[in-house]
Order: structure tokens, then C-alpha cells, then sequence
């Protein structure tokens, strides 16, 4: 083979011959496309020797028989002219996918509101605002103004979630995973942590709550049974190595029947009598009643701090709203533990995100969190509301000749999404579209500019306008009357 190549290389009929230098290459890109050409000379020419190796490694693959033979070059259409311009088409692709906007922002058209894998709760349009201009300029994150000396970032927000929550002090870090971790690293390090069966929680991405004892330095106690645990089997297990009680919320999962679990208010009081700090680990976390959404109850932040939890660790991002985060909260002292340990920098958030932070709480401290922040306005929105944008996409979409699909509006469930509350749904109106090709229609749906996701769900392509924003309408339509259009018909 290697000596066919080498020969082939010799030979003036050889098609590789044709192939235009890099340089050259790069050129007739640059001219084909201004967008290609802004791509600064060095990734060009990089991309250029890319595209120019891989047409030669074809033409030498073609040039070669099944069995080393020499066979006639089929060129694969790569050198004639026609050729040359898929060439430079290959290098304005390849520019174009390096340089594309990442991530790339996309319409969530699914229901979920929390969906994990479209970036979780969008931030309101102030605290966007507020992360945009953190990172574009200087700022006081770690400068007093007052003083003129070096200042704290964790004390940019810790105000504003200990008041919040009613709690001592706050700290945040990168994410609630990270916070669980600092908390049984610096509290728990090389002693134990007594945690119920029913609680060793895996969640998306593979966490573990007994593979972060161990990136902890602790040892996990297990105590009761999966489906119950009573606060003789914490007692049963305390001993001098015990360092900390950890109560973690089943937020993504539920167990139900024969059942049985220990409340955080005899879990605090158990460890008021042994003198072993008590964490409660809320995962999502929220600062509002979901009940008075029609949802099942869950525990609130300011609800574990008032029972007397010594710390309590949830999200940023999820129901609270806000840009990815670890937020905790719990006494003083527990807090300067968290803050005086290593892993405490490394965990650490940076400015964009404390910007963003800070905008999401003033809402909550203003009582107006329903009505500012997206996640909480999509789950209180009105189902007629609903139905009217469902009902409004079909009239601008209209009639169309050869459509072979069926659109309608009709009731379906939206769900909460992200690890938070678990089987929970709310009623709602959806764009159905019952097609013979359900998967390709949302695969088409997916390549609209921006791109549209919508579900599959028993043969038919939804869209819920629950978590479309209201500015996003447009790009629905636009992206269903293009996926919709009868592809013309191939030439004879």
C-alpha cells in the first residue's frame, strides 16, 4: 500500500496533482465568504491544510485496490473544478462550527422547565444584565470601596441570603455538589457521617452522596432500610467518630408505601443532645411554597434554618432561579469552618455569576420573585394564557399544500424538571403534530436558526408554550413553517 502510494505520488497522472495549494485554498475561501475570511489568516490557513490532507488521504485510498492493486483514480469529483468549490466549502463548514456561538442559546419548546440538558433555569433579564456587565469591566468583587482595601467576593451575596433565609451567614460556591462536598470535608474530614438509606441519592452525571463522603475524607455511616428509617437507628449508630448528621432531600426521586423517615426536627434534636452538627442538604432548594402552585409541599430554605439545621446546602440554578451556584446557609461559626478551608477557593464562584446571584435575590427580598424570575413565572402560568400562544402558533402557521401532518391544540402536562420535585406536573396546552415522522420533523426543528426543541410523546412532535419566552414565539413559527414545508420534488 505504502509503496502504491508513493508511486502514485510520482506519477503525473496523479489526481492529487490537481488539489490547490494551501495558501490558495485559504484565498478562494476568504473570497467566497466574509465570514470565512474574518476568521484571521492563521485558523484559516490551519483549517485549509486540514481539508487539502483529507482529500489527499481519499484520493490515495481510491488510488489503491481491494488488494493493493492498482485501480483507475476516482477522484470523487474532488479536483474538478466543481471540486475545487466543495473544497472551499468544506473550509468555510469547518470555520463555522469552530467559531459558532457556544453554547449555542435554543427555544425549549419541551415542558420541562428545569430541563438539565438546555442549561437548567434562564436568568430574568436583570440578572443577564448584571452578569454581562460584571464580566465586561472592573468591579469591587474583592475591593472595599468604603476603605480602599481588599475586600471579600463572599460577602457580595452572603447578606442577601442570610437574610433571606433567616439564617446567620451564607456562603456560595460553584454548585450544590461542590457544596455538599466543602461541607463533609471541612466538618467531616476523616470522621464519620450518618446518612439514611434512603437518601444516598444518585443524581444526572453519575453524583453519588457515598462517592463524595469519600472525595470528603469521611466515612459514610448507613443507618434503617431504603424505605425506613426511625431516630432509634441514628441513635444506635452515634459514637466519639461521629462528626455529622446529614439529612439528604430525595428531590429527585420518591419513595412511596410502607415508608418511614426522620424529620429534620428530630434529626436537629438528636444532635443537639450529642453536640454533632446537623446539614441539611435540600438539592434544589426554594424560598417559596410550590403548594400554592397546586404542587406537593416541599421543604423550604427559611423552613430548615427556623427549625435549627446548622446548615443548609441547595442550588443556585434550579428552583431558586439564578445562574449555576452552591448556595449554604447555617450559623456563623459552621460557616467560618466552611470559608477557612482549602477547598473553600477552589469551590469558589466568579464575578458573572455573583452578579447574577445578587439580581436573582433582590427579587426574593422584594417579593417579587413570581413575577421577575422566568422558572417561577412559568410555573405559575396560566393554562388559558397557554392555550391562547398554542392556539396563536396554529393560526399563523395556517393551511398548507402537501403538508403531510395533522396540527392541533390540545391539553397535555408540563413538568418541573432538574432534579426538582419528582412525578410533579401542571396542566397545560400544547401545538400537537401528528406526522408519519415524528423524529425527523423535531430533527428538522432542531436545525432552525435558533434551534427549536420540542418532545416526541406517543408518535406526535409537542411544543408547550409554558416554557417558550415570550419573545420566542416568532421563532417557533418560524422554525415549524420551515420543518413543515414540503421538501420540492427531485428532478427526473
Amino acid at each position: 500500500m505504502t509503496a502504491m502510494v508513493r508511486g502514485a505520488a510520482a506519477n503525473v497522472d496523479d489526481p492529487r496533482r490537481a488539489l490547490p495549494a494551501v495558501d490558495a485554498l485559504a484565498d478562494a475561501a476568504a473570497a467566497a465568504a466574509p465570514s470565512t475570511a474574518d476568521a484571521g489568516r492563521g485558523l484559516l490557513v490551519a483549517v485549509a491544510r486540514e481539508v487539502l490532507d483529507g482529500a489527499r488521504t481519499r484520493l490515495a485510498d481510491a488510488a489503491c485496490g481491494p488488494q493493493g492493486d492498482a485501480a483507475p483514480p476516482d477522484t470523487n469529483g474532488l479536483v474538478a473544478p466543481s471540486g475545487v468549490d466543495d473544497l472551499v466549502a468544506e473550509v468555510s463548514r469547518r470555520i463555522a462550527v469552530i467559531l459558532a456561538p457556544r453554547p449555542r442559546r435554543v427555544v425549549n419548546a419541551t415542558g420541562v422547565i428545569l430541563h438539565t440538558n438546555l442549561g437548567r433555569a434562564p436568568v430574568s433579564r436583570a440578572a443577564a444584565a448584571a452578569m454581562a456587565e460584571a464580566a465586561a469591566g472592573y468591579n469591587d468583587l474583592e475591593y472595599d470601596l468604603a476603605t480602599g482595601r481588599r475586600g471579600s467576593r463572599h460577602d457580595v451575596v452572603a447578606p442577601l441570603l442570610a437574610r433571606l433565609s433567616g439564617a446567620e451567614a451564607a456562603l456560595v460556591v460553584n454548585n450544590n455538589a461542590g457544596a455538599t462536598l466543602l461541607v463533609v470535608a471541612a466538618l467531616a474530614g476523616g470522621r464519620s457521617v450518618i446518612v439514611s438509606r434512603g437518601q444516598l441519592v444518585e443524581i444526572g452525571g453519575g453524583y453519588r452522596i457515598p462517592d463524595v463522603m469519600a472525595a470528603g475524607g469521611a466515612r459514610l455511616v448507613e443507618v434503617g432500610t431504603t424505605n425506613r428509617t426511625r431516630p432509634a437507628d441514628y441513635e444506635r449508630a452515634i459514637d466519639a467518630a461521629t462528626a455529622l448528621l446529614l439529612r439528604v432531600h430525595t428531590s429527585n426521586f420518591r419513595i412511596t408505601g410502607f415508608t418511614a423517615s426522620v424529620g429534620l426536627d428530630d434529626l436537629v434534636a438528636l444532635g443537639r443532645k450529642h453536640a454533632i452538627p446537623v446539614v441539611d442538604d435540600l438539592g434544589s432548594g426554594s424560598f417559596i411554597d410550590v403548594g400554592s402552585f397546586g404542587l406537593s409541599p416541599e421543604p423550604t430554605v427559611q423552613a430548615s434554618i427556623a427549625v435549627g439545621a446548622d446548615a443548609v446546602t441547595f442550588s443556585g440554578d434550579k428552583l431558586l432561579g439564578g445562574p449555576q451556584a452552591g448556595l449554604i446557609v447555617g450559623r456563623a461559626e459552621v460557616i467560618a469552618r466552611l470559608r477557612a478551608h482549602p477547598l473553600c477557593r477552589a469551590l469558589r464562584p466568579d464575578k458573572a455569576t455573583l452578579a447574577g446571584l445578587a439580581v436573582t435575590l433582590q427579587s426574593y427580598l422584594r417579593g417579587r420573585a413570581t413575577e421577575e424570575v422566568p422558572v417561577w413565572r412559568m410555573i405559575g402560568g396560566d393554562v388559558e394564557g397557554l392555550r391562547a400562544r398554542a392556539e396563536s402558533w396554529l393560526r399563523e402557521l395556517g393551511a398548507a399544500e402537501g403538508r403531510r401532518a395533522t396540527l392541533a391544540v390540545r391539553a397535555a402536562l408540563s413538568a418541573i424538571g432538574g432534579g426538582s420535585l419528582p412525578g410533579e406536573t401542571l396542566p397545560t396546552f400544547v401545538l400537537s403534530i401528528d406526522t408519519p415522522h415524528p423524529d425527523t420533523l423535531a430533527a428538522r426543528l432542531r436545525a432552525a436558526d435558533p434551534p427549536v426543541i420540542a418532545r416526541v410523546e406517543d408518535g406526535a412532535v409537542l411544543l408547550d408554550p409554558r416554557t417558550v419566552l415570550p419573545d420566542e414565539d416568532e421563532h417557533v413559527v418560524a422554525a415549524l413553517q420551515q420543518a413543515l414545508t414540503p421538501a420540492p420534488p427531485s428532478p427526473p
